[in-house]
């Protein structure tokens, strides 16, 4: 079970439910998965309602999620919860966006060398004591993140890890001007 989510997840959540939204997390997680998905977040929020964001996986051609991806997951999603007997009012199920979160460390290799925001938990002592950082994504290496981002002295290189992750998201680079006519 991946941990990002758990830690997301639990933090919205009191003690009581924690075994019910794990559960959730697993059945949506297998049933994605099993569609050849893969789920980017999950947000069981207020009011009875369960948000879900799919992507395709790393590797093989990239695509872009389309509204009928959107359509299949969600009427698979709706049978699973009817036969497993899920409590919920409303199921959304969307892309991540052009901004899409950083939630896993194969995140952060998938989309190296693209522009991310990372805001941290705690500052950085050897970044002037700062939280939110933008700039490039670096490969990995090992359990260390990298991000180069303009220091006060020129080009610096974050180091940090997964745990040390506040949010983290993708900056969406948009081309109107490309456009030919």
């Amino acid at each position: 079970m991946p941990i990002f989510f758990l830690l997301n997840v639990f933090a919205a959540v009191s003690g009581n439910h924690r075994r019910n939204v794990l559960r959730l997390l697993e059945l949506i997680e297998k049933t994605v998965a099993g569609m050849d998905y893969e789920l980017v977040d999950f947000e069981p929020a207020g009011r009875g309602l369960l948000r879900v964001y799919i992507d395709f996986p790393e590797g093989g051609e990239e695509r872009s999620i389309t509204v009928e991806d959107c359509e299949k997951v969600t009427h698979q999603l709706l049978h699973v919860l009817t036969v497993e007997n899920v409590d919920y009012e409303r199921l959304e199920v969307s892309s991540p966006g052009l901004d899409r979160p950083l939630k896993k460390a194969s995140d952060y290799r998938r989309f190296a060398g693209q522009e991310a925001l990372i805001k941290l938990r705690m500052p950085m002592p050897g970044a002037a004591n700062r939280k939110s950082f933008e700039g490039i994504l670096l490969e990995p290496d090992g359990e260390t993140l990298k991000l180069e981002f303009e220091g006060k002295e020129g080009p610096a290189v974050l180091e940090f890890t997964l745990a040390d992750v506040d949010k983290a998201r993708l900056v969406p680079k948009v081309d109107f001007r490309s456009r030919k006519a």
